[in-house]
């Protein structure tokens, strides 16, 4: 089984090698999370390592071919549609404390745990190869909780502002928020709803939109099983180029 996948970044000057996440890549990890989030909002060592132990098959990684800097990490965890429903905030989504049981491993859903990315192609590289992946394991859909950064200055604009209005804004049919927008683009486009207090974020006024996202083509698991992975793998890199 082909484990790391290795692509060329937008900028053509760096090589980006993507793979499941070991134990040994957590400093690699912790030095991302300190580029994209503050002190408040990053996870510390003991928590990526409790990730990584709990669920290997479901965290990926994508670091620089020639310096081994982390340049994208997603960590991901079995969720059900109603779990998320039942969660009123990051923590009870993302906490490893509740095991999988027999029926929790049927599951055909995730929860995206954390998405950090400081390169665009590094983002795209773990669509890429998570994606046969998820089509062999029968994974169907997405869940993640995004900020919305533009709400504070929009709240300052317009004072009774609500934020499930403003998750739904629109501007050239993409979601007026930019980092709603950004999750657009990654195929993360129903707003399953809008949460205050989901988790600190200070121009969100600490409030989160749970976005969902589609596997395409998961319907069709039964036979993605059968289908041999590096066939799998080829079939991903040439859907994802024409995206």
């Amino acid at each position: 089984m082909s484990t790391a996948a290795v692509i060329s970044s937008a900028d053509a000057t760096r090589s980006i090698v993507t793979r499941f996440l070991q134990p040994a890549d957590v400093p690699a990890l912790l030095a991302l999370e300190a580029r994209q989030w503050t002190a408040r909002q990053a996870a510390d060592a003991a928590t990526m390592h409790k990730r990584i132990d709990a669920y290997p098959q479901l965290c990926v990684g994508a670091f620089c071919a020639e310096t081994g800097a982390a340049l994208a990490s997603l960590f991901m965890k079995p969720t059900s549609p109603e779990a998320v429903k039942r969660a009123r905030c990051w923590e009870d989504c993302a906490r490893l404390d509740d095991q999988p049981s027999p029926r929790h491993q049927r599951m055909h859903s995730l929860f995206g745990i954390s998405l950090t990315s400081v390169d665009g192609a590094a983002a795209w590289s773990l669509i890429r190869f998570f994606w046969p992946h998820a089509l062999k394991q029968g994974w169907r859909d997405i869940y993640l909780g995004s900020p919305m950064p533009g709400f504070r200055r929009a709240c300052e604009l317009e004072r009774q502002l609500a934020a499930d209005h403003y998750a739904r804004l629109r501007r050239g049919g993409l979601p007026l928020d930019p980092q709603l927008r950004y999750y657009h683009r990654k195929g993360f486009r129903k707003i399953v709803s809008v949460r205050p207090g989901y988790f600190p974020h200070e121009q969100s006024l600490d409030h989160g939109a749970v976005l969902r996202a589609r596997v395409p083509l998961a319907a069709l698991w039964p036979l993605w099983r059968r289908v041999p992975l590096p066939l799998l793998q080829r079939f991903s890199n040439l859907v994802t180029a024409l995206l």
